[in-house]
């Protein structure tokens, strides 16, 4: 087998390696989908872009041991697909999750989400009624909220350590009302109005100690998981732009070493090409 064979073989094989790391982000959105962000079609395009790569870099090294032109051609024009989809699924996050933090609270550790903060796409598909019904029904099963909860010698957490801690966006935008309403604290799912007005927020209304209830449908929910989903998709962006710069390299190496072979397949003497048709097609490797 000639050394660029070898050269293909070996570069199909750390593409597949690279295709772990991006499978392993999807496995990984899909397990914060079932638990913390409850948002379960944001994980597939990633799933499925792992997966090819897996296949079609299995192809190209069953290609490049065999000498087999087609698997190497289908190999080449995959990647070439599969690199596209996944710059596309890049831009697509970070255009969709670039709006919207947390803001600071006076004498607090932990933010405060609003759902004002956010918009587009993502705002849309997960504040639409059809969805939140199935978000806010994911966040209730997971018992997310009543994690939340420390007591010491069977006594409740003070205000004042709860107030110190850094809390999620899930659990500070649907276990607790916002901290304008005014509530008084007196667990970390119990509060109850204080002694002036409840604040102008809707949500201050619709807050409610029911442990089934909370604050499940208010807009600080929404924008919880908004936040959750935002940092979520943020973390894997980045491990698929290093991913993605792998890859292209890797590509452009593989493309190389193809035509290296067809070189020698044609006896064309290094740095010469040939006429392959008198009116040669335009795209060709």
């Amino acid at each position: 087998m000639r050394t660029s064979n070898h050269l293909i073989g070996l570069l199909n094989f750390f593409t597949f390696l690279a295709s772990i790391p991006i499978l392993g982000g999807g496995i990984w959105l899909s397990s914060r989908a079932n638990n913390t962000d409850c948002l379960k079609f944001l994980q597939w395009p990633l799933i499925v872009i792992g997966v090819s790569i897996m296949v079609v870099s299995l192809a190209g090294f069953a290609g490049a041991c065999y000498r087999n032109t087609f698997l190497m051609y289908l190999y080449l024009w995959a990647m070439f697909f599969i690199i596209a989809a996944l710059i596309g699924f890049v831009i697509f996050a970070y255009a969709v999750t670039d709006k919207g933090s947390g803001r600071p609270v006076l004498n607090r550790v932990y933010l405060e989400y609003h759902l004002q903060d956010y918009s587009g796409w993502l705002e849309e598909r997960v504040t639409s009624q059809s969805y939140w019904m199935k978000i806010s029904s994911c966040i209730r099963d997971s018992h997310v909220c009543a994690k939340t909860r420390r007591t010491y010698n069977s006594i409740p957490e003070s205000a004042e350590m709860f107030y110190l801690r850094k809390l999620s966006p899930v659990e500070s935008g649907c276990c607790k009302p916002p901290t304008e309403c005014g509530y008084v604290y007196q667990n970390e799912t119990v509060w109850i109005p204080g002694g002036g007005l409840v604040g102008t927020d809707p949500d201050c209304v619709n807050w409610n100690n029911d442990q089934g209830q909370l604050c499940y449908n208010c807009n600080s929910c929404k924008a919880g998981v908004l936040a959750s989903i935002r940092k979520s998709w943020r973390k894997v962006s980045v491990i698929n732009i290093v991913i993605l710069i792998i890859l292209v390299i890797m590509y452009m190496v593989a493309i190389a070493a193809f035509r290296h072979n067809k070189r020698i397949d044609n006896d064309e003497p290094y740095g010469e090409t040939r006429m392959e048709k008198s009116q040669p097609s335009r795209i060709h490797f």
